[in-house]
């Protein structure tokens, strides 16, 4: 029986990969909660909107330019190496799907900036970080930048998800930036790298044939596991220097609740490059949840106080 184009279009789009979208834009939200302003939940939704359709397209464009080295993966998993529906075979989407998939998300996009303009909030800190948002999403994907074939998207990824969402959603409720913004989201962009290159290793092998100049692929494998380490370690010590720069202890000691899952990463990881046999999914499924963790409990956090 011929796959459900609906089903494979679902698989295209990956919707769980949006939930680091939501939740670290509700991280700003909850920061400017936290300091007693009032959110406008018209304003927020159609901030959501700008970065769930910008987060879309960006992931299609990158579906379409990089499907002819995903068919080279002999190692995907339901979070890793593509979705894998794009081609010519029977059961597959033509790429050219998710090519006018991603123009559409952009139109969206365009649409939402439309609606914020006219709403009056696009102040000079919001106009830089939808700038150098949309900016990064679309060199991460596009040639001849193409940030995810030279090493940088990684880098790229982790500002734009762990810093500049979290601060569009806050600065677009109150115009402006704070310092607990950087308190606060540092951690996350050292997780959120150490969780993108456990995420390759499932795909060093396809990227390699593909000669897709990944962060990983720099490295090679080895540098490769201490970097995931060292970001690893990265990320829980600056919780505890945010903690020493003023951050509240009821705002830090939720989020180190996920280091059990950052302790598993790196003992499984380790034994992985000792020689242990893989299972990819188990990696990259402990890499999500660690990120969601740390940026679910740090927004919760937030929240409730």
């Amino acid at each position: 029986m011929a796959a459900n184009p609906l089903v494979l279009f679902l698989r295209l789009s990956r919707p769980a990969f949006l939930l680091g979208g939501v939740l670290n834009y509700a991280l700003g939200l909850g920061i400017a909660r936290y300091l007693g302003l009032p959110i406008d939940w018209n304003l927020a939704l159609l901030g959501q909107l700008w970065v769930s359709s910008l987060q879309l397209a960006t992931h299609y464009l990158n579906e379409y330019f990089d499907y002819p080295g995903d068919a080279l993966n002999p190692h995907r998993t339901p979070f890793s190496g593509g979705s894998g529906v794009l081609g010519g075979e029977p059961g597959q989407l033509r790429p050219v799907v998710a090519l006018v998939a991603a123009y559409c998300m952009l139109t969206l996009t365009a649409l939402a900036t439309t609606s914020l303009l006219l709403a009056g909030v696009l102040t000079p800190p919001v106009v830089t970080l939808m700038v150098l948002a949309a900016l990064g999403a679309i060199f991460y994907s596009v040639p001849p930048v193409r940030l995810a074939t030279t090493g940088y998207g990684e880098l790229t990824t982790a500002i734009l998800l762990a810093n500049l969402v979290p601060a569009f959603g806050f600065a677009l409720q109150t115009g402006e930036m704070h310092r607990l913004l950087a308190l606060s989201t540092f951690p996350l962009t050292a997780l959120t790298l150490a969780s993108m290159l456990a995420l390759e290793f499932a795909d060093y092998a396809g990227d390699l044939k593909a000669e897709k100049q990944t962060l990983l692929v720099r490295m090679g494998w080895q540098t490769g596991v201490r970097a995931h380490h060292a970001f690893i370690l990265a990320g829980y010590a600056l919780f505890l220097a945010s903690f020493l720069a003023g951050l509240p202890a009821a705002i830090v000691l939720p989020p180190l609740l996920s280091m059990p899952l950052g302790l598993l990463q790196v003992w499984y990881l380790g034994r992985i490059a000792d020689g242990l046999r893989p299972q990819w999914t188990v990696l990259t499924l402990n890499a999500l949840a660690l990120t969601v963790a740390a940026a679910y409990l740090l927004t919760y956090a937030f929240w409730t106080r």
